[in-house]
This record gives structure tokens, sequence and C-alpha cells, in this order.
């Protein structure tokens, strides 16, 4: 019978109202501008729900958001980002991802044109909260956007982060929703203006035994 609003159709539709809110509060505060950044979600049946290429964050439609069906196929909507590999290597790869956002974030992209100590450990040990949102941030390579090697890149961690920064690009983040998702990359992002903010001014970070305290405490997956 037509017409009829399934529990699933209130949940996709909450989940689009979900993605132009905190995309709306992400071009708001600055941490994403232009027509750049992109966010996914996973519904019910599999699929996605993903902001479309060329879409400003401050100005995104409800009902022109990509949706994407569980083989990837376009069935309704305008066309999705061109970084889908990036967003489809998360889904596919790591359990319990519900949303992944990726931005172009001021202070995470500048300080990853910086010397790092250890790629695979991108953020500086400063808060423990960044550890218990994040886990460890792996620094890849930069790769010319929407190269499907941002993917493959992603794929080649086997599913054991939940944070990846891109090389002169931009933060990608996966949780468990969208607000989860939001609140992590904007741990990051803080993190990364503490660590430019104080960088060579020799203040302390979390040592190895309060690192280990709170990883352990919190569950944090760390060692992978």
């Amino acid at each position: 019978m037509s017409g009829i609003v399934t529990s699933d159709t209130h949940a996709e539709n909450r989940q689009r109202e979900d993605i132009c809110f905190w995309a709306g509060s992400l071009f708001a505060r600055g941490l994403t501008g232009g027509a750049s950044g992109n966010i996914s979600a996973r519904t019910a049946d599999g699929g996605l729900l993903v902001t479309p290429t060329g879409s400003s964050f401050g100005r995104l439609d409800p009902a022109r958001l990509s949706r994407l069906d569980a083989a990837g196929a376009l069935v309704s909507g305008d066309r999705p980002t061109k970084e889908m590999p990036l967003h489809s290597a998360f889904h596919d790869t790591r359990a319990g991802v519900g949303a992944v956002v990726h931005l172009h974030s001021t202070h995470a992209v500048a300080l990853s044109m910086l010397p790092v100590d250890d790629p695979d450990d991108f953020l500086p040990p400063l808060t423990p909260y960044a550890l218990m949102r994040l886990g460890k941030v792996r620094l890849l390579p930069f790769f010319v956007p929407g190269d499907a090697g941002m993917g493959e890149a992603v794929r080649g961690l086997g599913g054991k982060r939940s944070a990846v920064m891109l090389a002169n690009h931009g933060p990608v983040v996966a949780s468990k929703d969208i607000e989860a998702a939001v609140f992590a990359m904007e741990e990051l992002e803080e993190t990364a203006k503490l660590a430019l903010l104080l960088r060579g001014t020799g203040a302390l970070g979390l040592d190895a035994g309060q690192v280990r305290a709170v990883v352990d405490k919190f569950d944090v997956e760390w060692d992978g």
C-alpha cells in the first residue's frame, strides 16, 4: 500500500535532518568553508546518505542528499561527493561505523604540514579526551582529492583506526553515529589547535603512564 510511513522512513528522515543540522553547525563555526567537507551516514537497509559533491555545509537540503543503496548505486538525490572511496573504506572495514565526517579544518591541516615524530600517532597526547574519542590518529600521505588511493590507504589499516589525517588536505573521523563523529572531529581539531599554540613552548603533554591509564580506564582502542 502506497503512502505508508515506516519506522525506517522516520529514521532516515531524522538522519537527513541530523546531517544538515551538524553540517550547518560546523560551517557556522568555521570548521569547514566554501563547498568543502563531506558526511556520510549508514541507513537501516545498508545504504548510505551522503552530502552531494560541490555542496556547502551551510545550505544543505535534506531532500537532495545523495541516497545510495547497499551496493553503492545512487538511487536518489544529487551526485555524491567525489570522496566516496574514502567514506566507503571506513564503512566497509570498521565495525560499528554509522557515520563518517571529513573536513578541511584549519588547525588540523596546518599541523599535517609540519614534521611529525610518528605518522602512526599524528596527534600529540595533550588531553585525555582526544585519546578517548579518537584513539591514535594515523597521518596518511598526500593524495589528489578524489583519488581512490585514499580509500585503499584506509582499507590497508584493516579497520583498526577511527580517524586519519590526510596530509595537506584534512581529517576524517568515523564513529557510531553523526553526532559522535562530529564530536570526535571537533576534539581532533581542538587538539591540533593546542599543538600549534604550544609548539616550541616546552609544554608538558601526557606521559606514557598517563596515556596508558586513560587507555585502560576507558577501553580505548590503542595498541593495534
